[in-house]
């Protein structure tokens, strides 16, 4: 009654390969995407915009990135955080050094500068696997935060250490900067979100897509059947790395507006993105969305019921958090290891035989 897919006929191959075949999932992705577009704009504030929408915005891009090394191609990567950090240095010696260039290609560019590093650093998976790899990446992580740290190149030998975004404007408007509305920088992020997960969707729905999953099911059996194990880990790791450099540089340049890399973007922020992946859902886009709402939620939820409400101390109410997050991973990892997102299928499930018992 409420989910069906009867009378719902294909009569083309383009039709039947459609991004969501079902016309239930269209609309409801077109309904969410005109609240996206339409609404939210109108009624955002400073403080929905700071605290919710815009990093969750930011960690869903962060989180597709991560979602399509590990969850679609199986390489395990504990070097995110320092990933957005190639990212975001990337976009501020962009925006310092070309100030006329609009700020779409500077994200866009910093992306790409991004993936030309993930693929660098990608290339001993090509020996190597499982922990082994991600220890490997954990060491990428640790040199790229040293490495950002110590050339005074990367944040124009600034006496602090610290990168600031100048303001930069778009058809007018300012987007980063501490005059840039709210209702700006949140449609900025938004446009790159949808785009991010219209190509993630198709890539991992296509040719390419089956070529990770063949190489995360079984490496050995998919060099068999003629898939290039070369190709397919380093396409992931490029792939992965795109995405992980936009949110790096929409966290400095829209977000923060300045950074200091060994505080904003150290080991702790690669095992955040990697637990929105983990209870999001493995190898789910929808999941990685799931996962950055979770983990972007549930600290303004906890702050507002327990310090706003209740009274707590705020390094109580802190502490309190982290044993929830770690408890709620240890609890997905047991009773639903393929996250929130197995839950929505699921829900599915049943909805299309309600009110039939499954």
């Amino acid at each position: 009654m409420f989910y069906r897919e009867a009378g719902d006929f294909k009569t083309t191959y383009v039709d039947d390969g459609q991004t969501f075949p079902i016309k239930f999932d269209r609309f409801r992705y077109y309904i969410v995407l005109a609240v996206a577009f339409g609404i939210i704009p109108f009624l955002i504030n400073d403080y929905w915009a700071n605290a919710v929408f815009l990093p969750f915005l930011i960690y869903a891009i962060a989180a597709i990135g991560l979602n399509i090394l590990v969850g679609y191609c199986g390489q395990v990567s504990l070097g995110t955080g320092g990933f957005m950090a190639v990212g975001a240095y990337a976009c501020y010696k962009l925006m310092t050094a070309f100030p006329d260039v609009s700020m779409f290609i500077h994200v866009i560019l910093a992306g790409g500068i991004t993936a030309a590093v993930g693929v660098l650093f990608g290339l001993p998976s090509l020996r190597i696997k499982g922990f082994y790899l991600a220890v490997a990446t954990l060491a990428a992580q640790f040199f790229l935060v040293w490495l950002f740290n110590r050339v005074s190149w990367f944040y124009n030998y600034s006496a602090s250490g610290q990168i600031s975004a100048p303001e930069r404007t778009v058809a007018g408007v300012a987007i980063t900067g501490p005059e840039a509305p709210a209702w700006a920088a949140y449609l900025f992020c938004l446009v790159f979100v949808t785009a991010s997960a219209i190509i993630a969707r198709n890539l991992t729905r296509g040719a390419m897509g089956r070529k990770w999953m063949a190489i995360r099911d079984m490496d050995i059996a998919a060099e068999i059947i003629g898939v290039n194990p070369l190709t397919a880990k380093l396409s992931a790791f490029a792939v992965s790395s795109f995405f992980v450099g936009i949110a790096g540089a929409l966290f400095f340049a829209v977000y923060l507006g300045a950074v200091e890399v060994g505080e904003v973007f150290g080991i702790q922020k690669s095992f955040l993105v990697l637990f929105m992946v983990i209870i999001g859902g493995l190898g789910s886009i929808f999941g990685s969305f799931a996962g950055a709402a979770f983990l972007v939620l549930l600290p303004v939820l906890l702050k507002n019921v327990l310090v706003g409400q209740m009274g707590w101390a705020t390094d109580l109410a802190a502490h309190f958090e982290f044993m929830i997050v770690g408890g709620l991973i240890v609890l997905f990892l047991i009773a639903e290891p393929h996250g929130l997102a197995q839950l929505w299928r699921v829900t599915k499930e049943k909805l299309r035989l309600w009110p039939f018992p499954h």
